[in-house]
């Protein structure tokens, strides 16, 4: 990201500054108590973003002239150890002496599982904070290509102007010096995908967007994050949401758009807050109104917060809600670039797709491009869940096998059991076995293999699950979560779950074998959207790769 600062805004005056993460899943833990206890002692405490490694939260940072240092997880009782070991005084935290501890490295190859580095100078307090070193050089860092996530964990996120000293409105100011048919063209050219599951050339929804003729022009973001296994729109807009506002922004410059909203999920508190806070103090800089940043740009932003209903995930269900109704999918054509929100052309597109956008327009749209595989460009966001050592995000280019992501950053499974599957892509996404952990992170590659990536979220399940028990859950969710405004997906759904209960109590076993299929066959074919259509792709997979769990 241009311009980015490792070390956040720059150094204060005289103490140093402990960064403690205002992420919810870093909260959960203990965070805002740690973050009290370093105030108590003094520090200077700035919340920021997580970094996303999660077994770490809360995970600590203090500025140094080296970069920032960490220590994680820390308790609240580890604090007042920690201080007295020198940690806000930036002199490594106190190491020197004979009676220093061995570093617990969480990301080493030694053979015990990356529990203990001898020869890493490194000092332990209490029963769980851990000295790290510097954060930015720790193995689960260096590995990835962070773009999207670049600022997340190092900026505070209710700061704009931490925000501008960290690379941000570069992307902006970029795209405001040029025509809006030239951002689009650069976005085109970036190779950026959909982020949101389908995949689709963002650059070509919004040239269609631009050539439609309307008095009013929308730009719609689904933060309805509701895929199992995934958290990335919610820990972005928790740790850098003036990274979204001015994606939009750009997006409305790009197409002609006066307003925008927000679709985000209730169960999202944190992120609505912090996003809510964001659009304002973006008004109050100029970001967002009238005359962007001196420009002929008008665009605002609102947010608008779900049900809970995870139909409106799917573009033309969000919609729906948007204008008040329920949340039931629209045939298509007319596609919403054309027909969109209250009838008007309209760019719907995920959070990680629009918050990739100002680094593309600000570092070129061919930097962006030459990384990835094929047709999949750029860097995407992956979300480690399920049974597995190491959850939390990766953000690295396209190519990466679901192996490594697996084996060596995830650090396998967490019970210590071999693994037996991955569901990658959210409940709809198929269950893929170990002889497939070969198998590059790229849609094309995925969809040879009758998978897809989704919103790349990972769940990891070891050799204690039942196959044949999550086949049935695939058809149990399409059940409580379809609109039920077609047949296919609204009975389907139901026969399906029926029909696997047979199957798993061995009443005509083979004969239902057959009678799934055919019901999948249907529910692909028929359904009115991804909902009906895509639950008998993990349906599908657990009988192709596991299907002894059927037969027992």
């Amino acid at each position: 990201m241009s311009g980015m600062e490792a070390g956040g805004a720059g150094m204060g005056e005289g103490k140093l500054r402990v960064f403690v993460p205002r992420d919810s899943a870093a909260r959960s833990v203990g965070a805002d108590a740690v973050a009290e206890r370093l105030v108590a002692a003094g520090a200077e405490v700035v919340r920021t973003g997580s970094r996303g490694m999660l077994w770490l939260e809360p995970l600590v940072e203090v500025e140094t002239p080296a970069g920032r240092v960490g220590y994680g997880p820390v308790a609240p009782e580890d604090v007042d150890g920690l201080v007295a070991a020198g940690m806000l005084d930036g002199q490594d935290a106190g190491l020197g002496g004979p009676e220093r501890p061995t570093r617990r490295d969480e990301m080493s190859d030694s053979p015990d599982g990356g529990r203990v580095d001898a020869a890493s100078p490194a000092i332990r307090h209490g029963e769980s904070g851990v000295y790290l070193g510097l954060v930015e050089e720790l193995p689960w860092m260096r590995r990835q290509q962070r773009v999207t996530f670049a600022r997340v964990g190092v900026v505070d996120p209710h700061s704009p102007d931490d925000y501008e000293a960290n690379g941000g409105l570069a992307g902006l100011r970029t795209a405001l010096a040029m025509s809006p048919a030239d951002v689009v063209e650069e976005v085109v050219t970036s190779g950026l995908r959909g982020r949101g599951g389908a995949g689709f050339p963002t650059g070509i929804k919004w040239r269609t967007v631009l050539g439609a003729e309307a008095d009013v022009k929308f730009v719609c973001c689904n933060a309805d994050e509701g895929d199992s296994g995934t958290f990335a729109d919610r820990m972005l807009i928790e740790g850098d949401p003036f990274t979204l506002i001015e994606g939009m922004t750009i997006a409305a410059h790009a197409v002609g758009a006066t307003e925008g909203y927000v679709y985000l999920r209730s169960e999202y508190p944190d992120a609505v807050e912090t996003l809510t806070a964001a659009i304002e103090a973006a008004r109050e800089r100029g970001w967002l109104g009238e005359r962007i940043l001196g420009s002929d740009l008008t665009f605002d932003l609102h947010v608008r917060v779900g049900a809970g209903a995870y139909i409106c995930g799917e573009e033309t269900s969000m919609l729906e809600s948007l204008e008040g109704k329920r949340g039931q999918v629209r045939a298509k054509p007319p596609i919403p670039a054309l027909e969109g929100l209250f009838g008007r052309p309209t760019v719907v597109n995920n959070v990680l797709s629009l918050a990739s956008v100002p680094a593309i327009l600000a570092d070129g749209a061919d930097a962006y491009a030459a990384l990835g595989v094929g047709r999949s460009r750029g860097t995407s966001v992956f979300q480690l869940g399920g049974n597995i050592a190491r959850g939390g995000i990766v953000e690295t280019a396209f190519g990466i096998t679901l192996g490594e992501l697996i084996d060596d950053l995830g650090g396998g499974t967490a019970s210590g059991r071999p693994a037996r599957a991955v569901q990658v892509g959210g409940p709809l996404g198929a269950y893929l076995p170990v002889e497939k952990f070969d198998l590059p992170m790229d849609y094309e590659a995925f969809a040879e293999a009758g998978a897809m990536l989704g919103h790349g979220g990972i769940v990891v399940f070891d050799d204690t699950v039942d196959m044949a028990a999550m086949a049935r859950f695939a058809f149990s969710f399409c059940a409580e979560e379809s609109c039920g405004k077609c047949t296919p997906c609204r009975v389907g759904a139901v026969r399906g779950v029926e029909t696997i209960d047979r199957i798993r109590t061995g009443q005509d076993r083979e004969k239902n074998l057959v009678l799934l299929e055919d019901l999948c066959e249907l529910m692909t074919d028929g359904s009115l959207c991804a909902m009906g259509g895509l639950t008998p792709m993990p349906v599908r997979s657990a009988v192709r790769h596991f299907g002894e769990d059927f037969t027992r």
